[in-house]
């Protein structure tokens, strides 16, 4: 987002609503690589200028090439972002941080009405707490400036040219290996120590997984054009073995990761979000509770956190505000764990989802279209999912792992305050590529279902509302795909009768009505030419699936349709126990159908099969609080762009192939 006027980021699990003001590339293949990159100087089309950007950059700050490209591809994947900042602040291939410059450029507004705690048990929470104010920006966000004084060019060129920033990038580094006493060597294994710096990480640990990330790039190599139509290849150095006792030339603070639920691949930190009552039994921010013994943890919600590190990091830690599980760091991938996964964060506004989730926030802001995540905080996410989904035995697929923007209205009233992050901008091929499930077809052309996989970098639908009401956002690449009420872009978009009533949905960059997202599964309805069209929120919905660049795989998998003799069954927003299921201490929870139905003729792919279950914990001392089964089950479903429930009893399930 552009603008003249500045606003204090919006917080964390409030990041819908954005009417009134407000790329990363295809997933990088492993391939095998052909020959070392072009030197400088080589007549290369204008497809390697950037390549050769890299070379000539190595030799005039004796920096190994492949050390600067494992940098950068760690920083931004070798993209440049058309000059745009990234969340951080960061600029160009080598993510050079200015951030006041970029936060002077931006305003970020939120007026999102989602209650975070999402039980009807108690009343609805909407704590008013502002963020706080920090003008101080840490070193990491300040690399740019440097870089402008190290080579002499100007901060605009930075900014704005690809070679200039590449070569402030090899500035840093080569700055960073003469303050830690070490030659300019030519082997890459000597570079571990100025690597690790360049992080801009301030603490061994992060440091340390921060250079391992660009060394284990370097041993496997890399290979892909860039946003920009560049071609950029780093070749494989597979029995590289870095220096690492360099990290300890740092000088950098040590922080334990005691208490924490990390893979010991990431660099985790323990800052608690406080359990602590106040007022007439009132209290915050979370629940105790002894998860996965009383209930399952089924889900993991990713959300961005619509504002900067250290301010979300004071929010967390107020205890009149809400919580979530994590918080992952943009410039580093450093994890920060605020609630342990025994206990009930209030993260996603639906407290059945809540109940059985594990939430982490990702540093960034979903309606900046040119603001993009950093390949060190994607790997870091990626590791701890992994790690999480192991623990508790949670499918890596798009029914368990949600965007918050997946998490169905628990009711018809709460269905307009949802929120949608992290927002179409999210790689999520990407992401699941390094999840190490990657998004792939999994069925025959028969099966009768589709898994949604455009090309992110070129998938680039309009968007508007980014910065102004109705105003086209940037053109950028997106993981989701627009849905038509016929096989005709100038169609009407499909409705969304729980989100807009009898209007119909728009593009807005908020709006979740009529789109389908990376890994999603559908049951098809139809096809006409380049057209194909599946079953969604009840309606048949089309989206463009050309045979030479599909939007869409065959996949398999299970789906449910009405049973036979009924004309629609209802849709939940939350798998709730029946009435008799309650014991005489626990008020009875309404299993009230949303405004949606599921009509016969129809198929929608299952996620899961669970009983009904509610958490019940409303009071500070646990001594009141029960997890209550009942005896139906339900059928998580992929129903709309939100996941939704259907009862068992209603339904039939059908395996499709």
């Amino acid at each position: 987002m552009r603008g003249n006027v500045t606003a204090p980021p919006s917080t964390p699990g409030h990041r819908r609503a954005r009417r009134t003001a407000g790329a990363l590339a295809s997933t990088a293949l492993l391939l095998p690589l052909l020959g070392a990159a072009p030197t400088a100087g080589t007549d290369a089309p204008s497809a390697s200028a950037l390549q050769r950007a890299f070379a000539a950059a190595s030799a005039e700050y004796h920096v190994p090439q492949s050390v600067l490209l494992g940098v950068s591809y760690l920083q931004s994947r070798w993209d440049a972002h058309g000059g745009a900042p990234s969340v951080s602040g960061g600029y160009g291939p080598m993510h050079l941080t200015d951030a006041r410059s970029a936060l002077a450029e931006t305003s970020h507004h939120s007026e999102g009405t989602e209650d975070a705690r999402g039980d009807g048990a108690r009343p609805a929470l909407h704590p008013e707490v502002k963020p706080p104010s920090d003008t101080r920006l840490p070193a990491r966000l300040r690399t740019l400036p440097r870089a402008s004084a190290l080579t002499g060019v100007p901060a605009e060129r930075l900014r704005s040219d690809p070679a200039a920033n590449v070569a402030g990038g090899a500035a840093l580094l080569a700055a960073a290996q003469r303050e830690l006493g070490e030659p300019l060597s030519a082997d890459p294994a000597n570079w571990y120590g100025a690597v690790a710096r360049f992080s801009g990480a301030d603490d061994t640990a992060t440091a340390a997984a921060y250079a391992n990330d660009v060394y284990d790039v370097i041993r496997t190599g890399e290979e892909r054009t860039t946003d920009a139509g560049q071609r950029v290849a780093l070749a494989a150095r597979p029995g590289l073995v870095p220096d690492t006792a360099q990290i300890g030339e740092t000088g950098l603070r040590s922080v334990s990761a005691a208490g924490t639920e990390c893979p010991k691949s990431v660099s985790c930190e323990w800052i608690p979000a406080p359990y602590q009552e106040f007022g007439d039994n009132d209290y915050g921010n979370h629940d105790l509770g002894d998860r996965p013994v009383s209930q399952s943890i089924k889900y993991i919600v990713v959300h961005d956190t619509e504002g900067a590190w250290n301010g979300v990091l004071k929010l967390v830690q107020d205890p009149t505000y809400v919580s979530w599980n994590y918080s992952i760091r943009s410039t580093d991938g450093l994890v920060a764990q605020h609630v342990k996964a025994k206990d009930v964060a209030w993260h996603a506004g639906n407290w059945y989802i809540n109940a059985k989730s594990i939430g982490i926030e990702h540093e960034g802001f979903l309606a900046s279209p040119d603001a993009w995540y950093t390949e060190a905080m994607y790997r870091s996410s990626a590791r701890l999912v992994r790690y999480l989904a192991a623990k508790y035995r949670i499918p890596l697929d798009r029914q368990h792992i949600l965007g918050h923007e997946n998490v169905p209205g628990p009711t018809t009233s709460a269905i307009p305050g949802m929120h949608t992050d992290p927002g179409p901008y999210w790689d999520w091929r990407h992401y699941f590529a390094l999840l190490g499930h990657p998004v792939e077809a999994t069925g025959s052309g028969k099966s009768g279902l589709v898994t949604i996989r455009p090309d992110y970098a070129g998938n680039r639908p309009t968007y508007t509302g980014c910065v102004t009401s109705g105003q086209p956002c940037a053109a950028h690449g997106s993981s989701e795909v627009r849905l038509y009420s016929d096989h005709d872009e100038k169609s009407a978009l499909i409705k969304d009768i729980g989100l807009h009533k009898g209007a119909d949905s728009t593009i807005d960059v908020n709006d979740v009505g009529s789109r389908v997202s990376t890994g999603q599964q559908y049951a098809v309805a139809g096809h006409w030419g380049d057209w194909t069209a599946i079953w969604y929120l009840g309606q048949k919905a089309w989206f463009r699936n050309p045979k030479k660049h599909p939007t869409a795989v065959p996949a398999s998998g299970l789906v449910v349709t009405p049973k036979a003799g009924l004309d629609s069954v209802p849709v939940y927003g939350r798998a709730y126990p029946e009435a008799a299921a309650y014991p005489a201490a626990v008020p009875v929870q309404a299993v009230s159908p949303l405004p949606y139905t599921l009509p016969k003729g129809q198929k929608y792919v299952v996620g899961d099969e669970m009983p009904g279950e509610y958490y019940y914990a409303v009071t500070f001392s646990t001594d009141s609080h029960r997890v209550v089964v009942g005896k139906d089950l339900y059928y998580e479903i992929q129903f709309g762009h939100r996941v939704a429930f259907v009862r068992a009893a209603d339904v039939d399930v059908r395996a499709r192939r």
